[in-house]
């Protein structure tokens, strides 16, 4: 069981009740604002660098996306996921999701490191479970939202609507659900 987040922020924690207490897929995207190294636990050093992070998961424990996403969204003394140990030189931007049963991690994973602009920041973050090269991507700047929300879909064939929220300011979501094209 993972400590409780201790992320005083009320936005993140409205946003988190929000979120779908059922399994499924996320992309939680984070923002660096200055240089700094990291250790990634026994992964070994992150660079972390100026721009957008985006890290998949999925969640189909107790809880669900809800439960998982409030883990990420916060701060906890007990690092268990690499992604914990980013947390530490970032802040949470928005989060992407599908409460579709489906494990789609590692698709969504093949789609951001095919996407213009992405870079492996470290091998295996996040795939110590998978054949993936890695589930965490770095971007410059933020991708257009649209695009990657239908290819995501269409990679996917989500059968339930892909949602998006703002880890930052706003406490519902950024936009209705994503339309099926």
């Amino acid at each position: 069981m993972s400590t409780p987040c201790r992320d005083a922020n009320p936005a993140t924690a409205a946003t988190a009740a929000l979120i779908p207490a059922h399994a499924g897929s996320y992309a939680l995207w984070l923002v660096a604002a200055q240089r700094r190294r990291l250790t990634i636990g026994s992964l070994g050093a992150l660079a972390v660098q100026p721009g957008f992070y985006v890290y998949t998961g999925s969640a189909h424990g107790p809880g669900g996306l809800r439960a998982r996403l409030r883990h990420h969204l916060g701060r906890t003394h007990r690092l268990h996921w690499h992604v914990d140990y980013l947390r530490r030189a970032t802040q949470p931007v928005e989060i992407w999701c599908s409460d579709d049963n489906a494990v789609s991690e590692h698709a969504w994973s093949a789609l951001f490191a095919a996407t213009a602009g992405a870079s492996l920041p470290l091998r295996g973050f996040g795939a110590s479970d998978c054949d993936c090269p890695s589930h965490l991507f770095h971007f410059s700047r933020m991708p257009d939202h649209a695009a990657l929300a239908a290819q995501l879909r269409a990679a996917t064939r989500a059968r339930r609507p892909f949602l998006r929220f703002s880890a930052k300011e706003a406490v519902l979501p950024v936009a209705a659900p994503v339309p099926r094209a």
